[in-house]
């Protein structure tokens, strides 16, 4: 391949490939049975250009690859406050990654889009959230493959085989213990994108296992963990004793037969972990104030979307409420005969981006209301809003009072 032997595309993404595994100090390549590509959303000119360069040296990818979100909601539509050239440029990026092969489902949440590669197999995926679930909840093994590198690895059909394609590096090295906590807290989604956000925060990029979670967890609550753990810390792998697949128990996680540290998850600590994830001050005059609701960060599932419906209930919102989901999910949601109701009651739907990656708020600031950690962490510098964190009922309710709602009692 680094001869040109397949063709010059795979000539040129061989020698990325490569020249990454040498400074990863890896050893040699590893066959991937999938990849999850990144670097499609425009974040400047020279990303369009490197991808229509590849398109017009013939690249293909050599396998199955999912597309992360673009630029611009292709699927319904949803106005995106970009200038024009880069609109352009940001459409033509995405064409050129449809042009290599690339399945556009342009979400970042692929494996409710079907993409889900089996336990153990080497794949190379890109998006922080996914990757996480890609490694722990599918026990699939990729690291966190960056722009660029992901569609030269989509290419070759190869990755450099380092950090978590090890088995030994997957081993968890703490314990976050769980046991404490009351069941009511456990079984509430509001806590997991918290909890998330505080197991982030201590891991950094150490993997540990959670425990005390049995029975609790479910698809939708271990994405938003995820998701929140990966955007604190640099969380990649993370294991929950019971649920996901490497951690039947603390022995086979840590590959140990005495236990390491282990780190009780208090209520204090899930205090301070939920403060920081709302950056409006509870003594400003206006700390009310909610400009703006948005969900869906990691993409919203159709349950999610069902939820939503359900707890609005036929009312009208009063403050602009943004649902970031998949085109497959948007579907979904129509073959249900679900998403009429929505958008009577004032919900947009943004599909294949979302609101933090890409300009759609109307206001250039103001307070923007979500249940995602991920958008509480990256929101205040991606768009200027500050954030409040809640359920997604109080969300809701938020945004049919016009003002912030809150309902404590499960934190109680």
């Amino acid at each position: 391949m680094l001869a040109g032997e397949a063709g010059e595309a795979v000539a040129l993404a061989m020698r990325i490939v490569t020249e990454t595994a040498r400074l990863m100090g890896a050893r040699k390549l590893v066959p991937i049975a999938s990849a999850h590509i990144d670097g499609a959303l425009y974040h400047g000119d020279s990303g369009t250009l490197f991808a229509e360069r590849l398109v017009e040296l013939g690249a293909k990818v050599a396998v199955p690859a999912t597309l992360n979100v673009g630029a611009l909601d292709l699927a319904c539509g949803t106005r995106v406050h970009l200038p024009s050239h880069e609109r352009s440029m940001a459409k033509r990026m995405m064409l050129a990654y449809e042009a290599m092969g690339c399945t556009p489902s342009w979400t970042c949440a692929p494996y409710q889009a079907g993409h889900r590669p089996d336990f153990a197999t080497d794949v190379a995926w890109g998006e922080s959230n996914a990757v996480a679930f890609c490694n722990s909840v599918l026990g699939a093994r990729t690291n966190r493959y960056g722009d660029f590198l992901d569609i030269a690895c989509a290419i070759t059909g190869r990755a450099p085989h380092y950090g978590l394609h090890l088995p030994a590096h997957r081993r968890a090295t703490f314990i976050a213990d769980c046991s404490r906590l009351s069941p009511a807290l456990r079984a509430a989604d509001v806590f997991w994108p918290v909890l998330g956000t505080l197991y982030g925060q201590r891991a950094g990029t150490d993997i540990g296992i959670l425990t005390g979670l049995r029975g609790f967890s479910t698809e939708d609550r271990l994405k938003a963990f995820g998701a929140a753990a990966a955007s604190s810390g640099a969380v990649a792998l993370f294991h929950v004793e019971g649920v996901t697949p490497e951690a039947p128990d603390i022995a086979t996680a840590t590959g140990l037969a005495s236990y390491p540290e282990r780190l009780f998850i208090t209520p204090a600590m899930l205090d301070s972990a939920r403060g920081a994830l709302s950056t409006v001050r509870p003594d400003r005059r206006d700390a009310e104030a909610i400009d703006a609701v948005a969900i869906g960060s990691p993409h919203c599932s159709i349950e999610e979307l069902v939820e939503l419906d359900r707890l609005i209930a036929g009312r009208r919102l009063l403050r602009p409420f943004y649902a970031c989901t998949g085109r497959h999910t948007l579907s979904a949601l129509e073959a249900a005969g679900r998403r009429k109701a929505l958008e009577q009651a004032g919900v947009t739907l943004v599909a294949d981006t979302c609101v933090v990656v890409t300009p759609i708020l109307d206001r250039i600031k103001g307070v923007l209301m979500t249940n995602s950690g991920k958008f509480a962490h990256y929101a205040p510098g991606n768009t200027g809003y500050a954030v409040q964190y809640g359920a997604l009922a109080e969300c809701v309710e938020s945004a049919i009072a016009g003002r912030l709602v809150r309902d404590e009692r499960v934190w109680a």
